[in-house]
């Protein structure tokens, strides 16, 4: 009896696991290349949304690696549609600017948006990339 419900939790909680990685993938995933301070590249899949003609993305937690390589060392490369550009990123905190990033994230990605906000989102920081003349690394 209990191995029957220790499988069917396991096989629902692998479901959910699957499920949540083919949404992540629904929409436009772009590559963040981020630098290590010995300068190696760091290649990171996210969702980036246009505001007012500039790039943004969102680190979910800020306490991920590749946000916390961007912080330390602020070059970076957004590969998106298959080209590279150097990027400056500005971190937009202040909640008008959260509110329209949030709000670009949910009209771009609708109900996969607001899944992966209950499942993995706290304290999300948005990033508007700010391109650099010249092509990416």
């Amino acid at each position: 009896m209990w191995r029957r419900v220790v499988g069917a939790v396991a096989l629902a909680l692998a479901a959910l696991a699957l499920g949540t990685f083919v949404a992540g993938e629904v929409g436009e995933v772009a590559v963040l290349r981020t630098f290590a301070a010995d300068g190696t590249p760091h290649d990171t899949k996210l969702w980036v949304v246009d505001v007012d003609g500039t790039p943004w993305v969102r680190v979910a937690r800020p306490g991920r690696a590749w946000f916390q390589r961007l912080r330390a060392n602020p070059k970076l490369v957004l590969v998106r549609g298959g080209r590279a550009q150097r990027c400056r990123p500005v971190l937009r905190t202040s909640p008008e600017a959260r509110e329209r990033a949030n709000a670009a994230f949910a009209a771009k990605y609708g109900w996969v948006d607001r899944w992966y906000g209950m499942l993995l989102r706290k304290d999300a920081v948005p990033i508007e990339l700010v391109p650099i003349d010249g092509p990416g690394a």
